[in-house]
Parts: C-alpha cells; sequence; structure tokens
C-alpha cells in the first residue's frame, strides 16, 4: 500500500507526479460542467422551486413506488442475496459528473472492489438533472468493467427530472408515470407546475447501446423501488430516498421502521448525512420523527450510517449508551471537492476533534483553494499556499498538531494568516477570526461547487466495507488522479466496527 496524506506531501498527490491512466477510460468529447453556468442552474431548478412552493416528491415516489408494486417487486422492498458470511461490497457517492474527476476514481475503485460482491452508489448517480440520456458516459462507460451489481440510492440532482432516468436504470426500465390532474389556477401546486422542469424523452438507442456496456449476467441487479434493504451475510444494508429537500415521506418512514426491527446488525445509506461539518441534520419524517430517532435505538441494532451529498469524507463516531455507531460522510465518487479547511474543531454529539476524521486534510483543502483562487484571481503570489504553510496555519488556528510531520519548522507570518481567513479556514471558538468571510455556507453552496479542476490532485475518495459474523471493517481510499495512487490506493482511514 502506498503512502497515503496523512504520511506524505507525495502521497498526498502534491508534487509532479505522473497522472494517472484514468483518461484511457474516458469518451473522446466530455462535456465540461459549470455550475455558475446559468443554463445548469436553471435546468437544475426544481430544488429551490420545491422549497418555494412545497415538495411533490413524497407523492411522486409514492407513484413510483405503487407501479413497482404493481409490477411484481417485493412488498417489504428487501433484496435477498445468497452471500456467505464473509464477504465485502463497495460504497461510492455523489459519481455521476463524467469528467476526470469520475474518471479518476476508476482504477482504484475497480482494484479495490475486484472481489466485492457489490457496489452501492449513494447519491447523485448523475449531474446534473439525472438524465437518462446522460447514463452513458456517466455511469455505464465508468463503471463497465466492474464484475458485480452495482445498486443505487438517488440524490437530489437524480430528483431532477422526477427520478424517470434512476427508474428505468435500476429499477426494471419502470415505464413513466401517467401524468397528474392539473392544480387549481393561481394555487401553489399551480405555480409549483408552471416552473417545474419536465423529464426530456429518451433517446432510446443511445440508452440501449449504453446498457450493452453491462450486460454480463453477473453485473445485472434490479430494485423495489428507489429505496430498498439488502439481507446480505450477516447484515442488513437499508438505502433511504432523501429527495430534493433531504426528508422522507410518512409511507418510506413507516417502511424504515419496519425494517430496521430486529437483532441483524445494519447499515444505513442515505443520500442526506445525518452528521457533517461538525453538525447534526437527523432527517424530518414527514409526519413527525426523524430518521435519527430510529438509527440509534438500541432495538434496531445500527453500527454505521453512511451518506453522500457533500463531496468529501468524514467520520463521527457517536457513542450511544455505550456502544459506538460510526456515522459517515462519503461523497467522493467524481465530482467537485467540497472543502473540508472551513470545518471548525468538532465538537457535536461528545464526538471531539480527536475523534473526528475527514479527507481531504483540512490542510490539503486549504492549499487546494489557495492555488485555484490564486490562479483565478491573478494573484498566486498572494493567494498560493504551499501544503506544509496551509498545514501549519490550520494547525494553529485549529489548535491541534500538524496532520503530518514537518521536516522543518514552518514560519506562519501575516499573510499566510490573513489568506487562511479570507478563504474561511475553521478556528478555535475561543479565538474568533476579525477578518473571515461568511463562508460556512457560502462555500458548500457557491465557492466548492465552483472548484471543479481537471488536473490531479483531485482528492476523491470510495469505501470498501469487509464483513465478518464478528466485525465490519470499513476503509476509506483515496483517489488523487496521479499514478502512484491509481496502481495503489492508500488508505485515508480505517475503522473496526464489532457486531457482536
Amino acid at each position: 500500500m502506498s503512502d497515503s496524506s496523512r504520511d506524505t506531501v507525495e502521497g498526498a498527490g502534491w508534487g509532479t507526479a505522473e497522472r494517472g491512466a484514468y483518461r484511457q477510460l474516458m469518451p473522446g468529447r466530455v462535456e465540461k460542467l459549470s455550475w455558475l453556468d446559468p443554463r445548469t442552474l436553471w435546468a437544475a431548478r426544481n430544488g429551490v422551486v420545491a422549497s418555494w412552493f412545497g415538495d411533490p416528491t413524497g407523492r411522486t415516489r409514492s407513484r413510483w413506488v405503487a407501479a413497482r408494486a404493481a409490477a411484481g417487486a417485493p412488498a417489504d422492498k428487501v433484496i435477498r442475496r445468497a452471500d456467505p458470511d464473509r464477504f465485502s461490497f463497495m460504497v461510492i457517492g455523489d459519481t455521476g459528473e463524467g469528467d476526470d474527476s469520475q474518471y479518476a476514481v476508476v482504477p482504484g475503485f475497480l482494484k479495490v472492489g475486484q472481489d466485492a460482491a457489490f457496489a452501492v452508489i449513494a447519491s447523485d448517480v448523475i449531474y446534473p438533472v439525472g438524465s437518462t440520456d446522460d447514463y452513458g458516459t456517466k455511469f455505464f462507460r465508468p463503471y463497465q468493467d466492474y464484475p458485480a451489481p452495482i445498486y443505487a440510492i438517488p440524490g437530489n440532482h437524480d430528483w431532477y427530472e422526477d427520478l424517470g432516468g434512476f427508474m428505468r436504470v435500476f429499477c426494471g426500465d419502470a415505464p413513466p408515470l401517467p401524468p397528474e390532474p392539473k392544480p387549481r389556477s393561481l394555487s401553489r401546486a399551480w405555480w409549483r407546475a408552471l416552473l417545474w422542469r419536465r423529464p426530456r424523452p429518451a433517446d432510446e438507442q443511445r440508452l440501449t447501446e449504453a446498457r450493452a456496456l453491462r450486460s454480463a449476467p453477473a453485473q445485472q441487479a434490479v430494485q423495489p423501488g428507489p429505496y430498498w434493504a439488502i439481507d446480505a451475510g450477516p447484515i442488513r444494508i437499508i438505502g433511504i430516498d432523501t429527495g430534493l429537500l433531504g426528508t422522507i415521506d410518512a409511507e418510506q418512514g413507516a417502511w424504515l421502521r419496519e425494517v430496521s426491527q430486529g437483532p441483524r446488525p445494519k447499515i444505513l445509506i442515505t443520500g442526506s448525512p445525518l452528521y457533517v461539518d461538525g453538525e447534526h441534520h437527523p432527517c424530518a419524517i414527514e409526519g413527525g420523527g426523524t430518521v435519527d430517532d430510529i438509527v440509534p435505538d438500541p432495538a434496531h441494532h445500527y453500527v454505521a450510517a453512511i451518506g453522500g451529498d457533500i463531496h468529501n469524507y468524514q467520520r463521527y463516531p457517536v457513542d450511544v449508551d455505550g456502544r459506538t455507531i460510526q456515522y459517515v460522510v462519503s461523497g467522493g465518487g467524481g465530482a467537485f471537492m467540497h472543502a473540508t479547511h472551513t470545518i471548525a474543531p468538532v465538537s457535536v454529539a461528545n464526538v471531539t476533534e480527536q475523534d473526528f476524521r475527514c479527507y481531504p486534510r483540512r490542510g490539503d483543502s486549504l492549499a487546494f483553494y489557495s492555488r485555484l483562487y490564486g490562479r483565478r484571481l491573478r494573484l498566486r503570489r498572494f493567494f498560493t499556499l504551499t501544503e506544509v504553510e496551509a498545514t501549519a496555519v490550520v494547525a494553529e488556528r485549529l489548535g491541534i498538531p500538524p496532520t503530518r510531520t514537518q521536516s522543518s519548522p514552518v514560519r506562519v507570518t501575516r499573510r499566510i494568516r490573513l489568506v487562511a481567513s479570507l478563504l474561511g479556514a475553521g478556528r478555535r471558538p475561543d479565538r474568533p477570526s476579525r477578518i473571515r468571510f461568511p463562508v460556512r455556507k457560502i462555500y458548500t453552496q457557491l465557492f466548492s461547487p465552483s472548484s471543479a479542476t481537471y488536473s490531479p490532485p483531485f482528492f476523491k475518495s470510495f469505501l470498501r466495507l469487509d464483513v465478518t459474523p464478528e466485525a465490519v471493517r470499513l476503509r476509506c481510499f483515496a483517489a488523487t488522479g496521479n499514478r502512484a495512487q491509481e496502481l495503489q490506493p492508500p488508505v485515508e482511514d480505517e475503522v473496526t466496527i464489532p457486531l457482536r
């Protein structure tokens, strides 16, 4: 196994490294998606429209589920596999951008997952709007050589065309839903319908050609719907669909409570993480309660909850009455990178900074953004921080040891401190900054989406979970886009989760 970002600067992907061979997997022409392009923002408008005029996701989801039930899907939505007591599976989140950031993950994913029983995509299979026509270059082509089935849960972007593409690919080529009755004029529903983006007709020949890339019998899987459970070996994996706004409907909530019963150890896969960026987001259930009322209940025997949506890796080991539940963010499968350097010292649910893990490490995240904005603002000499400088100033601001051992002391100058402050680097609560933009949400909603780059290091990641009757070993592997990490994907985090 090669050095990781914990060990060396080279292990993090910095330096004059050789680019990996991932570009050989890419199509000849790749459309570069810009999240600042008004056309992209308009196409992805349904989340904003739902927040203004009411979210129809729950009703639409119920219609999809009813259609799948009528087609013969199991009523309990449980996929019962014949895996042995010892097996492995992969988790990769927020994959579908179709550019370098996605394809750079593929060689390492294939290498680490070559003997895994199956894989799960956790959120946002296809950007920007989940279109059926995009599945060829953003799903079937990159994973054509993955030999096992791939299951998925949709993210908010998959819902921007009412989940039609997702249902066709993952749920037995589900036919389109019939149109609903027209709403009353000038009602909220009428305004929503007026502004709503509707699914575009699919190119059937294009989809047929794309399906041929993953046509081997061992690669096939049909899901009972957008949410499901998988009984595999000694565990149950439960995937929930959090729709456009990060919530679940009452029908899905009742199902989740039902399939969570029993002594079998469980792992939740969700489109919206329950702990992220040092905050708790319990995920509301329509009609009352939250998903994170269900997960820590000792009667349900959850050992982990893994969510996508945020494009990095984070882990929060939360103590619940003497047992630990691992709450994980795994959204680094192939899109722009959400910053980690903006995360303040962690103190949530008795999880401290010493317990918390993230990738990319905060210093690498800050160095990445300093180079990016130095280049874009044409102020490279002012903004650009070396990896060593960024690591040192983050350690100073957070009051923590450097994540990598420095070969020699680093002098943190006024310029370095100012750049760190302007770029929103986290800071100890007892030392508030006088010069700091309100970037916590701005970074997530604006700065990070505009940070797409097309050369390494990308700081992408994916998970492998090795299951035995006694424990689950969870490992986060890095994908930088460099040749060294492509040949030997480094482990950035590892934890063993006891099942008994």
